[in-house]
């Protein structure tokens, strides 16, 4: 059986596109990995993760994919050694395209570097993301203001439970770089640490990020329920009104039609008597809510 191609000339970087291929099972044998973590990289989703197993790391990163409905989180596994790197992964992985293509121009043959550069376009995707989705929210609070109506509040859940998502993601990446950053020697050379350190800065920075985004998507609700809660009031104001004009109407009527012997009963214009009363009866309504202060 032949061995996965090596991904650059010179380079032990390996790259899985498929998890359930044999390429996977072969990698294993030849390096030693552990079973548990191919099961892993074949079982998704994981959480985002660093395990150091041995002579080799073992971390899940969660990367981010542009689906139709909309992006969604994917895992990039990555086994590290001292004189290999393995990535795996599902379908196409568009960002590896742009890694590798950055290893060549730049020479990078060291593997640790190599990582650094998948978690940096990692959490640069999700910086692109965060700015995305400020631009939705600017947008949905024009519209809670505008026209609070029920597809404005279905962008609020759907916006919200991105968020949700992101941040679950984006606080595992962000204790896997704690990890990279904290460990003393390793796979990962020392003078990398200023760099990882960078990645978890941004990392620390998209979630709270992601606070100030679910902070600003509350208050949207907020205006949007008070918005609702006004127009209902506004609108059984305006019921009531006509319910307390018609009020002296239906006694007034109610009286004259009671089958006894009433004012206006037999003159030719009793109707308009009765009708004139009415009229007065509303006017007479509407001047006390005026006064009131109510209308």
């Amino acid at each position: 059986m032949n061995m996965p191609q090596q991904l650059l000339p010179g380079v032990n970087w390996f790259d899985v596109p498929d998890p359930n291929s044999t390429d996977l099972d072969e990698l294993a044998r030849r390096f030693h990995l552990h079973e548990l973590q191919i099961e892993d990289c074949r079982h998704r989703p994981q959480r985002a993760k660093l395990d150091e197993y041995g002579t080799y790391l073992f971390a899940v990163l969660k990367h981010l994919v542009h689906q139709e409905q909309g992006p969604e989180f994917d895992d990039c596994d990555v086994f590290l050694g001292p004189d290999f790197l393995i990535t795996v992964h599902q379908h196409d992985c568009a960002f590896l395209a742009k890694v590798r293509q950055s290893v060549q121009q730049n020479h990078i043959a060291r593997l640790d570097r190599i990582l650094y550069e998948i978690t940096d376009l990692i959490v640069d995707e999700y910086l692109a993301f965060l700015d995305d989705s400020a631009e939705d929210i600017s947008q949905v609070e024009s519209l809670v203001l505008e026209r609070p109506e029920p597809p404005v509040l279905r962008e609020i859940f759907r916006l919200k439970r991105r968020l949700i998502d992101f941040r679950r993601s984006a606080s595992g990446m962000r204790d896997v770089m704690n990890t990279i950053v904290r460990r003393e020697g390793g796979f990962s050379g020392d003078d990398l640490d200023p760099y990882f350190r960078d990645v978890y800065d941004h990392l620390v920075r998209g979630v709270d990020l992601v606070e100030a985004q679910r902070d600003l998507l509350t208050g949207s609700l907020d205006i949007y329920l008070s918005a609702v809660a006004n127009r209902t009031n506004e609108v059984m104001k305006v019921l009531t009104i006509y319910g307390t004009l018609a009020l002296p109407l239906v006694v007034i009527t109610g009286f004259f039609g009671m089958n006894l012997h009433l004012p206006w009963s037999t003159n030719p214009q009793g109707a308009w008597y009765a009708s004139g009363l009415m009229a007065l009866s509303m006017v007479a309504v509407l001047w006390y809510f005026r006064r009131k202060r109510w209308i």
